[in-house]
C-alpha cells in the first residue's frame, strides 16, 4: 500500500510556520500553532521553534516573498531542525521548491493530521476511511517521490524517462487502489448499517456526543455509563464510535455514542472519509454538544462543530450544548456568557461528577417531550408487552385492574402497533 509519502526514519525536531494577511489575525493564528504543536507532539516530535509571518500578497512558489523566506531558512538552519510544518495547505509544489531551498522533510497541518488518524484508527472502517484519505492526497504529489529517477530520453510526449513512466505506473495503481478502498468502505458501512437495523428491533431513543477533539467527550461517556472507553488527554484520542446503554433515573433506557472529536481546519477529505462514522449523529434523536469550558478558544470551538455538523446534514437535529471541565473554568461571568452563546445548556464536570444527575433529567425531559404517549388497556395475558415497554424505558403510569393492566406509555418501533388494538383513547397526552 502507498503511504502519503516515505517519512525520514528520525524525525525529532519540528519548526512551525504560519502566514496571515492581516495584523487582525495574528492572535488567531498564534492559537492554531498552539494546536498544531500539540498534534505534532502526538508524533512523537519535539518543537524547536515557530513564528507566524504576514504576508502581503502569497508567492505562488514559496507562498512566503522572498526575504520571508531566507529569514526562515536561517532560522531552521540556527535552531538544527529537520521538519518544517506549515499550519497553512501547501500545493505539491509548494512542498517541493521549499523541500529543495531548505534540504529538510516539508509538510502542512493536513499531512500532520492524517498521519495522527492513522496512528489512532483502531477499526477496520476508521482504517479503511484513513486509507482513503491518505491516497487521495499523496495522489498529486507522486512527482516527488522520483525526483531521483532523471530524465533518460527527450522529445515528444510518448518520449517519457524512467521517472515519469513510474509516475505514470503508479498513479494507475493509486487510482485502482482508491477504487477499491472506496468499495470494501461501502461493504462495511452495510455490515454497520444491518448491526444498527438489528438493534433498532428493540429500539431504543439514541444520543450522540459530539464537539471539538478533547472537549472530554468520552470522559463524558465513562461517567454518565459507568464503564471505561478510552479517554485520555490528547489529540483524536478515540476515531471509533463507541456505543452504551444509559438508564435515565426514570427508567427509561438510551443508546449513548461517543463520536470522533472535531478540530479547526480539517482536511475535507477526512469530512468526506469520516462521514460514515458521524452517522451516528445523523441518526440520532439528540445530540450532546460537548464544550471545553476551560479552553480560552471555546468559542472557536463551537463554531467549527457547528460548521461540521451542518457539512453533515445534522445542522437541524436537536441539539444540547454541555460545558464540560467546569471544575477547571473560570467565574460565573464566564458561565453567563456561555449561557448566552446557547440556552438549550447543562454545566457539568465528567472528571468530579458534578451537574450529572442534571444532565440525565435534562435527558428525561426533552427524550419524553419527544415521544407521544397514550392510555393502554393491556390484557392479562398479554403482560409481555407491558415488560417490553418497561426494558425500553417507555412505561410512565401502571395500575393493575381485574380487566387488565392500564399504563400510559410512548411506545416506539413494532410495539406501537402491537399496542395499536389496547389504546383507550385516540388522542396523545
Amino acid at each position: 500500500m502507498f503511504e502519503v509519502r516515505e517519512k525520514p526514519k528520525l524525525v525529532e525536531r519540528a519548526y512551525l510556520i504560519s502566514f496571515i494577511e492581516h495584523e487582525r489575525d495574528h492572535q488567531g493564528a498564534e492559537s492554531l500553532l498552539d494546536e498544531l504543536e500539540e498534534l505534532v507532539k502526538n508524533l512523537g516530535i519535539g518543537m524547536v521553534g515557530r513564528r507566524v509571518v504576514r504576508i502581503r500578497k502569497p508567492s505562488p512558489r514559496f507562498i512566503l516573498g522572498k526575504g520571508k523566506v531566507e529569514e526562515v531558512l536561517k532560522d531552521l538552519k540556527d535552531s538544527h531542525a529537520d521538519v518544517l510544518i506549515f499550519d497553512n495547505e501547501l500545493s505539491p509544489a509548494q512542498q517541493r521548491n521549499w523541500e529543495s531551498e531548505s534540504k529538510v522533510l516539508v509538510i502542512d497541518r493536513h499531512e500532520v493530521i492524517l498521519d495522527v488518524f492513522a496512528e489512532r484508527a483502531q477499526t477496520k472502517e476508521a482504517k479503511l476511511q484513513v486509507q482513503l484519505a491518505r491516497l487521495e492526497y499523496s495522489l498529486p504529489r507522486l512527482r516527488r517521490a522520483w525526483t531521483h529517477l532523471s530524465r533518460q530520453k527527450g522529445g515528444g510526449v510518448t518520449q517519457r524517462g524512467e521517472g515519469e513512466a513510474q509516475i505514470e505506473l503508479d498513479r494507475r495503481m493509486l487510482r485502482d487502489q482508491i477504487a477499491k478502498t472506496r468499495k470494501e468502505i461501502v461493504q462495511v458501512s452495510r455490515q454497520r448499517q444491518t448491526g444498527r437495523a438489528r438493534r433498532q428491533k428493540v429500539p431504543l431513543p439514541s444520543v450522540a456526543i459530539v464537539g471539538y477533539t478533547n472537549a472530554g467527550k468520552s470522559s463524558l461517556l465513562n461517567a454518565l455509563t459507568g464503564t471505561n472507553a478510552l479517554a485520555e488527554d490528547k489529540l483524536f484520542a478515540t476515531l471509533d464510535p463507541t456505543s452504551r446503554r444509559l438508564r435515565l433515573p426514570g427508567g427509561r433506557i438510551l443508546v449513548l455514542t461517543d463520536t470522533v472529536g472535531f478540530i479547526r481546519k480539517l482536511p475535507h477529505r477526512l469530512v468526506d472519509s469520516f462521514k460514515a462514522t458521524l452517522e451516528e449523529a445523523l441518526v440520532s434523536d439528540l445530540i450532546l454538544h460537548v464544550v471545553d469550558l476551560s479552553s480560552t478558544e471555546y468559542e472557536a470551538h463551537m463554531e467549527t462543530t457547528r460548521h461540521v455538523l451542518e457539512e453533515l446534514g445534522a445542522g437541524e437535529k436537536a441539539i444540547l450544548t454541555v460545558y464540560n471541565k467546569i471544575d477547571e473554568a473560570g467565574d460565573e461571568l464566564d458561565r453567563l456568557k456561555a449561557k448566552r452563546l446557547s440556552l438549550d445548556s447543562v454545566f457539568l464536570s465528567a472528571k468530579t461528577g458534578q451537574g450529572l444527575d442534571i444532565l440525565t433529567e435534562h435527558l428525561e425531559r426533552v427524550l419524553g417531550n419527544q415521544d407521544q404517549s397514550s392510555m393502554y388497556l393491556v390484557p392479562h395475558h398479554k403482560y409481555s408487552l407491558v415488560a417490553n415497554l418497561k426494558s425500553q424505558g417507555s412505561l410512565q403510569e401502571e395500575e393493575i385492574s381485574e380487566e387488565g393492566y392500564q399504563i400510559v406509555a410512548a411506545p416506539r418501533g413494532r410495539l406501537t402497533q402491537k399496542l395499536e388494538p389496547y389504546k383507550i383513547n385516540k388522542g396523545s397526552r
